[in-house]
């Protein structure tokens, strides 16, 4: 068993690749103009002051924040090929800096916040669209439809339905660039938008126009999950399709500004991404968006799966059961996730109704994503030793920027951003909670030398006189040196009930910073007798333990290292049956003899309620078809103080 990034393919870069890129990578980014323009003009009067500099605006933003810091900077910090705001947190965590978990808790936790507004906010904008045909359409009861039925089909995967996204999302970009153009020739005195002397002016001079920001920042919302997909394209096909695709973006824009010059003084309420389609293409167009915004709320959906899959083996999230509905790589399914981004997303459609109101919400939470990203980009860039005066004008830069955008946004936080804050907060807790815990009781358990033990599991392997337990008996162990255990894995081999094995296996998983590593280690302490396996398992791998021990057990046995042949006589004719498996897992339960101070116990009583909403353990490892034994360990992390009781002895003495 080999570790392997199994990454060579995303360094190709063919039409097929780029088409594949366009229907995973840009989903979010790329429906962003079906309600940015909207946002900005809101229900202002037209002027050519907001136009041009609302569009200004829009592409110095996707010019600085998405092409600059994420596609050209951010795409650089993989992690073998993998991306997102946990991945960079693993190239960067060390000892000494143990602080840098808490931008990469708040990060991950708002960019899951901001999957339950992505959603309902594209899909709403489509289907508003079909309000220009029938005017009085009730569009929350289809807006809900087509959200609860891409919930519902997660679980079956998207390996099908993926095929088509690229194409799908190609027409949809060839669409926006199209439309932009037929407007822009009608006004080409909008290309002078492209100057960032009108971006300035606005954000100066026109009334509110530092607010304006909360509205331009939602055309770049999507370069987080750019980042987080990078491992399913490649940076190549990005980069490279990213070109095409601003350009689409742009020209789509610059069309909608084109199309609200022509009515400068007036109050739109058409929203101009439907405004600058013709009548006769208005259905089809609906369509188009509809499919799209489905596309993009699907790619956000799976990389919230991805970001929380990453969470679980970095010890952020509780151990829930992760499902692969196919064979493609990267593809999970997280039932626990699914349903609660589900009632999140109706949450949101039945409180804010209308994509308008959901404007004031999205954008808030994806801005902390980003300025923790900064903060955690500049950490790599120092690892990987670039000039500090660059490091410097990089964080002033990107600080100002983002805090700018933050500020805009907060603005916004009693029109709807509370709702995703509080999402996000619930999301922190709960990680921040799981990570305390975990460091809690790595700090306190109590691992021994195997070979303390040692020849009283030989001697109780070998008496015959004990009824046999299993012939592999398994136990899993947190002790990363290869010559210890825990204390209590030996209490419940010889004194809780003696369990007799002809060999005794200790396996230890290490969830490696790389995502996909897959190799082992064998330590024989005791001839045939007593064994150490140590996985070394990237964060990304499923944990097959069963399946992975008896491939390791194949291994040793072909190269003569094991011998399997059965103790029971009435099988000598077959001396190569590995026997029976029986693994034991050690579940702990908090102990009542435990004096932590306030805050520790509140967190190890919020762990251990939580763990009840987790996967069966026999499930997370991959044991749910062998024979496990759970035995519950009381969790005593700081005793109770010496209690002094005194003595009553018994007058004997005859009353007289």
């Amino acid at each position: 068993m080999q570790g392997s990034n199994g990454h060579h393919h995303l360094n190709k870069v063919t039409f097929a690749t780029l088409l594949v890129t366009m229907g995973i990578i840009y989903g979010d980014i790329g429906t962003s103009p079906l309600y940015v323009m909207k946002a900005i003009v809101g229900s202002m009067p037209i002027s050519r002051e907001l136009v041009l500099g609302g569009i200004s605006c829009v592409f110095w933003t996707l010019t600085i924040q998405t092409t600059i810091k994420y596609v050209l900077l951010t795409l650089k910090a993989d992690n073998k090929g993998e991306g997102g705001i946990f991945s960079l947190y693993s190239l960067i965590k060390n000892r000494k800096k143990k602080w840098l978990i808490i931008p990469a808790i708040i990060g991950g936790s708002t960019l899951i916040a901001d999957g339950m507004i992505t959603p309902p906010i594209s899909v709403s904008s489509a289907i508003e669209g079909i309000e220009a045909v029938i005017p009085n359409i009730q569009t929350v009861p289809i807006v809900i439809a087509i959200i609860s039925f891409l919930f519902f089909f997660q679980r079956f995967g998207t390996q099908t339905v993926g095929k088509f996204f690229g194409p799908v999302m190609f027409t949809w970009f060839f669409m926006l660039g199209t439309l932009g153009v037929s407007y822009i020739v009608k006004h080409p005195d909008v290309l002078l938008a492209l100057s960032p002397t009108y971006a300035i002016n606005l954000l100066i001079h026109y009334p509110s126009g530092f607010a304006l920001l909360g509205a331009v920042f939602l055309c770049t919302t999507g370069a987080e999950a750019l980042y987080s997909d990078l491992g399913h394209c490649g940076i190549k096909n990005i980069r490279i399709s990213w070109i095409f695709v601003k350009i689409t973006l742009v020209l789509n824009y610059l069309g909608q500004g084109a199309y609200l010059l022509e009515n400068v003084g007036n109050n739109v309420t058409t929203n101009p991404f439907y405004g600058i389609m013709p009548s006769w293409f208005l259905i089809p167009g609906i369509i188009i968006a509809t499919l799209a915004a489905i596309i993009a709320s699907q790619a956000l959906i799976s990389g919230t799966f991805t970001l929380i899959g990453e969470a679980i083996r970095l010890n952020l999230y509780p151990k829930v059961q992760v499902k692969y509905p196919s064979d493609v790589k990267g593809q999970l399914f997280i039932n626990n996730a699914n349903n609660f981004l589900w009632l999140g997303c109706i949450f949101v459609v039945l409180y804010f109704k209308r994509s308008e109101h959901m404007e004031a919400a999205y954008g808030l939470s994806i801005t902390i994503t980003m300025l923790m990203t900064t903060l955690l980009l500049s950490f790599y860039l120092k690892k990987i030793r670039v000039n500090p005066i660059l490091i410097g004008l990089f964080l002033s830069v990107y600080l100002i920027v983002e805090v700018g955008f933050f500020t805009a946004n907060l603005l916004k936080f009693m029109h709807g951003g509370y709702v995703t804050i509080f999402l996000a907060s619930v999301m922190i807790l709960l990680m921040a909670v799981w990570y305390y815990a975990h460091l809690i009781k790595r700090g306190l358990v109590k691992t021994i030398k195997i070979d303390k033990f040692k020849q009283q599991l030989i001697d109780l392997s070998n008496d015959e006189g004990v009824p046999k337990y299993a012939t592999n008996l398994v136990y899993l162990s947190g002790a990363e040196r290869d010559d210890e255990a825990e204390f209590r894995i030996f209490y419940s081999i010889l004194q809780k009930q003696p369990k007799r094995a002809d060999i005794y296996w200790f396996v230890h998983i290490d969830v490696t910073d790389e995502p996909y590593t897959m190799e082992y280690k064998v330590i024989e302490l005791a001839k045939d007798d007593i064994i150490k396996v140590s996985f070394r398992l990237g964060f990304r791998v499923q944990q097959r333990i069963n399946v992975y021990l008896r491939n390791v057990i194949n291994d040793l046995v072909k190269n003569n290292e094991l011998s399997i042949a059965t103790k029971y006589n009435a099988l000598l004719r077959e001396p190569n049956l590995a026997g029976d498996f029986k693994y034991i897992i050690l579940e702990e339960v908090l102990s009542s003899d435990n004096a932590l101070p306030f805050w520790e116990q509140l967190v190890m009583d919020m762990y251990i309620n939580l763990k009840n909403f987790t996967a069966a353990p026999e499930k997370w490892f991959g044991l749910d078809t062998s024979l496990v034994d759970i035995e519950k360990v009381p969790l005593l992390i700081k005793p109770v103080r010496e209690v002094r009781l005194k003595r009553l002895f018994e007058d004997t003495k005859e009353s007289e």
